[in-house]
């Protein structure tokens, strides 16, 4: 499957150094079970900081080291183990499985099931969505259905937004967005997405930061915060 669309480089060098947060490396990990050609670039990126790793001198350690570094794991751990939220990501996708499901491995096995395991909210006329429990402080990971030809109310960013297109698909002044593809939008991003006819379109979104409604929706979202959550 070739994409047009694709996590900026900076995004897929985070999540194969591990350093990218729960609910970006879930969205990550998705679109990599559905583009080859971002799987041979997390692996080149994986290589090169192998080799970046391997040329670091050796440095002394102090004789208490390792027992400082088991206190700070059993530290760190034990609190996160705790949380009944928390689910593993795979670090590596896993490709095939039944051509009849929507959501793709990595983020059918990290919620539990596919489409008809959620229970719908509705946000606006023509969208619903469900908010999935992500490990993730500051940012919040949301599946989107918008029904085939919605005009999703113009709107800006709080912050950094990454979709990735599920099923169907939508455009908007940059471009059109079907499955696979990701769009990064952030703070200078002011758009309509519009869902393309005949299937409604499947979203995973992850967000840091409010939506910021423009125009009328601005003044109905401080009277129905939900509008802009």
């Amino acid at each position: 499957m070739a994409l047009n669309h694709h996590p900026h480089e900076d995004t897929l060098w985070a999540y194969a150094t591990g350093n990218l947060d729960e609910a970006s490396g879930v969205l990550v990990a998705t679109h990599l079970a559905l583009c080859p050609a971002c799987r041979r670039e997390v692996a080149a990126l994986e290589a090169t900081g192998g080799a970046m790793f391997e040329s670091i001198d050796a440095a002394p350690m102090a004789g208490n080291a390792f027992e400082k570094l088991m206190a700070r794991v059993e530290a760190e751990t034990g609190p996160r183990a705790a949380n009944s939220n928390a689910k593993p990501i795979r670090t590596a996708p896993a490709v095939g499985g039944n051509s009849a499901t929507v959501l793709p491995r990595p983020l059918r096995d990290y919620v539990g099931g596919d489409l008809d395991a959620f229970a719908w909210r509705r946000m606006t006329a023509g969208v619903d969505y469900v908010d999935l429990p992500v490990n993730a402080e500051g940012r919040r990971a949301r599946l989107l259905r918008i029904a085939p030809g919605t005009r999703v109310p113009t709107h800006g960013h709080g912050g950094e937004e990454m979709t990735m297109v599920l099923a169907g698909g939508y455009s908007d002044a940059s471009g059109s967005f079907a499955r696979g593809d990701v769009q990064t939008a952030d703070e200078s991003t002011v758009h309509q997405p519009v869902a393309d006819p005949g299937e409604p379109c499947i979203c995973l979104t992850v967000t840091r930061g409010p939506l910021m409604p423009t125009g009328v929706l601005s003044i109905l979202t401080k009277l129905f915060p939900r509008l802009g959550a």
